[in-house]
C-alpha cells in the first residue's frame, strides 16, 4: 500500500452508472462518447454508498478548464487534496474483481476521510490505482 499526496483539488465531471455493478462500462462508454481521449486528461470511476446502503457509480474525468463539466451537462465534483492510501491493479482486464477486493483492504485503514469517495484512477489503458482519501 502506498501514499499518494494531492496538493490541490481536483475537478471532475462525471456520468453516473444506472446501475452497479450492471451500469459501469455504459458509464465510462457515456463518458467517452462527451470528450476526446487525451492522455493529458484523468479517468477515474468513483463510488460510495447513499442512504440506503447502495453503491453509486460515476465514471469520471478531470476537467482541461474550468466550467467543462457544465458545459457538457454533467455533474462536477471536487476531489479534495490530500493523503490518499492507494494499491495498484495491473493489467485489470485480467482481474476485474481485483479492485473490489483491493477497496475491501482500503476500507479497512482506519483514518478515512467519511465524505469521501473510493477512486479508481485509471493511469493507463492496463493498470488503475485504488485509493481513498485519509484524515490522518
Amino acid at each position: 500500500m502506498e501514499k499518494i499526496i494531492f496538493d490541490k483539488d481536483i475537478s471532475v465531471f462525471c456520468v453516473t452508472a444506472s446501475s452497479f455493478p450492471d451500469g459501469i462500462l455504459a458509464a465510462h462508454q457515456k463518458l467517452h462518447s462527451l470528450i476526446p481521449f487525451s492522455m493529458e486528461r484523468k479517468y477515474l470511476g468513483l463510488s460510495r454508498l447513499n442512504e440506503q446502503g447502495e453503491i453509486i457509480y460515476k465514471a469520471a474525468a478531470g476537467e482541461s478548464h474550468e466550467g467543462e463539466g457544465q458545459a457538457l451537462g454533467c455533474e462536477t465534483i471536487i476531489l479534495k487534496s490530500g493523503v490518499y492510501l492507494s494499491l495498484l491493479i495491473t493489467d485489470f482486464m485480467k482481474d476485474i474483481p481485483a479492485i473490489g477486493n483491493a477497496f475491501q483492504e482500503l476500507l479497512a485503514q482506519p483514518d478515512l476521510d467519511p465524505e469521501g469517495y473510493c477512486v479508481e484512477w485509471y493511469i493507463n489503458d492496463k493498470d488503475v490505482k485504488c485509493m481513498i482519501r485519509t484524515t490522518a
